[in-house]
């Protein structure tokens, strides 16, 4: 099971560092979708007109009201957007739309501390909303003045009434008074109600008189409406900052879905994070060396495996010997870990040898180990443990560092299961004893069972993880497969991802050379007759070419048997 994952910050770095290109992709399609839905939305205008509102007998002030003046601007505001305001609006636009749908595009702002409404009008052209600003102050000032109109003539019609009974009262007394006599008391009480009717009726009169000669002025119009220039609406700015924050936090939740549901190991902190395991060296496009400098010791792959070579030693126990590399994934990751730490030993001048267990398919896939050395890719392992040669006819020194010997994979395909027989034990136990440090190149884990058998009979392992190759699965299953078995895992060392071994170049096929055996001093001539059929000579790797073979001297007492032909490859 996979250990926990990290929550410090360089996790969620290291994901957004990995999965750049999605959240970049992610935050360029957020702006081309506002940018489009820029393009798409309808342009709107805006009209702004500024009316100031005058105050009338009639304005009150709602108890605990916004507004402390007389006028309650907040009312005034809904008014603004009325049926009747809107239809006079209407009226005055010859507007086929209905008022309803006009007063939909009518806005009312109250700034603080004036008796102002500022009424806004939204249309599709600059023209419309000022045209529609300006209707709708138009119409809300006429019906404040209908109003305040219809409420005064309210008054009037009621005080001229009042006025015209009084008079009729007023006339009734003074004719009862005419017929009373002189100080009678019903006299004195007509005088005092005469005096009261006629109080009464200059009062109202005066009242009427102001009603009568009273001007209406419900408001006027401060600031007329302009043609805006701009269109308020979609904001370009703003759809195009929408779209990319909407898109970028989306390339984040890609991102870190991608991470979530992406098993590939893809850093070095992946590997101590996930196996919990150390990594011994970390490896990048730069310093990874290639297959043919395996042997350069003095450039940036060289100097870390140096450093490798150093922690391995002082990891070891006292008479640890076998190294066993093996990888979590299928590739020439290990291949390339084994040779450069069995290299970098081999220059302390111990002495190494570096095995290719990872018995091959076909002959091909045994090139590479060979290659890498400059030594002949046959005979190799999987024809000693097939029984077709000796541990001696398998184990080749390399050219250019002599304490290093190479015992290649050989050629043979009907090896396989040979992994775990008693002949490879003796043959490590064997190879334990002739050599100071054995490195051996195993198969992955995840490949074979190999790897679990050949660290059981070594001393200590090395994981060579391959970036973006390797699964996370697959490397805590290795890491538990090495320590099932016991075998001490010193490390990883991780890679980036190998492009593969390079093909073999194409060589110039030499013509056949016949040979002639020497004399030999103490056979007469019938016997030094030797005929030696032709062999193709091999071309080395300093350009030479060598013709070698091997002649048989042994005295016989019997019949010999057929000899078999000269091998173009065995050593003189």
């Amino acid at each position: 099971m996979e250990a926990s994952r990290p929550t410090d910050l360089s996790h969620y770095l290291g994901v957004f560092r990995r999965h750049w290109w999605v959240v970049l992709a992610a935050t360029v399609l957020g702006l081309a979708l506002g940018a489009a839905v820029t393009r798409a939305l309808p342009r709107v205008y805006e009209s702004t007109t500024s009316v100031l509102v005058q105050a009338v007998d009639q304005d009150a002030n709602a108890s605990g009201g916004r507004t402390k003046g007389a006028i309650n601007l907040d009312t005034e505001a809904q008014l603004v957007g009325s049926g009747a305001v809107a239809a006079k609006a209407t009226a005055l636009l010859r507007s086929p739309e209905s008022p309803i749908e006009l007063a939909h595009n009518v806005s009312v702002e109250v700034p603080p501390n004036t008796t102002v409404l500022m009424i806004r009008y939204a249309a599709s052209t600059p023209q419309d909303a000022r045209a529609g600003s300006h209707a709708f102050a138009e119409a809300y000032l006429r019906n404040r003045e209908e109003s305040t109109r219809g409420v005064l003539d309210t008054k009037i019609r009621t005080l001229s009434l009042k006025i015209k009974q009084l008079t009729t009262s007023l006339t009734s007394i003074n004719g009862r008074l005419a017929k009373a006599a002189a100080g009678s008391s019903e006299r004195s009480n007509l005088e005092s109600l005469r005096n009261n009717s006629q109080n009464q009726l200059n009062s109202l009169t005066g009242r009427l008189n102001e009603l009568t000669t009273a001007t209406v002025d419900a408001g006027s119009i401060i600031s007329d409406a302009r043609e805006p220039e701009e269109p308020v609406s979609p904001d370009a700015m703003l759809n195009i900052a929408t779209g990319a924050m909407i898109g970028l936090l989306a390339g984040l939740a890609l991102a870190f879905v991608r991470e979530r549901f992406d098993r590939r190991v893809r850093s070095a902190a992946d590997v101590r994070d996930r196996a919990r395991i150390a990594v011994l060296a970390a490896l990048d496009d730069r310093t990874t060396p290639h297959f043919e400098d395996v042997l350069q010791p003095y450039g940036p792959g060289g100097r870390i495996f140096n450093r490798l070579r150093n922690e391995v030693l002082a990891s070891l126990n006292p008479g640890d010997q076998i190294i066993v590399v093996t990888g979590a994934s299928r590739g020439s990751a290990t291949t390339l870990v084994a040779a450069n730490l069995a290299a970098a030993l081999a220059r302390t001048g111990s002495d190494v040898v570096l095995v290719g267990a990872h018995l091959p398919d076909s002959v091909v896939e045994a090139a590479p180990l060979a290659r890498m050395l400059g030594v002949s890719a046959t005979p190799g392992l999987s024809d000693l443990l097939a029984g077709r040669t000796g541990l001696g006819e398998v184990v080749q020194r390399t050219p250019r560092i002599p304490s290093l010997r190479v015992v290649t994979t050989g050629g043979a395909a009907t090896a396989a299961g040979l992994m775990q027989s008693q002949r490879l034990r003796d043959t490590l136990d064997a190879l334990r004893r002739q050599a100071a440090y054995v490195v051996v190149e195993a198969p992955s884990t995840s490949s074979s069972a190999d790897a679990q058998g050949l660290a059981s009979l070594a001393d200590a392992a090395i994981l060579a993880v391959e970036l973006r190759r390797a699964k996370r699965p697959a490397l805590i299953d290795a890491v538990e497969q090495l320590s099932r078995v016991g075998t001490p895992l010193l490390g990883a060392v991780v890679l980036p991802q190998l492009a593969g071994v390079p093909p073999r170049p194409a060589e110039e096929e030499l013509p056949a050379v016949a040979l002639t055996a020497p004399k030999i001093t103490g056979l007469d001539d019938a016997t030094q007759q030797i005929n030696l059929p032709p062999v193709r000579p091999q071309r080395k790797g300093d350009g030479t070419e060598e013709v070698t073979a091997v002649i048989d001297l042994t005295p016989v007492t019997s019949k010999p048997s057929p000899k078999p032909a000269a091998r173009p490859d065995d050593a003189k």
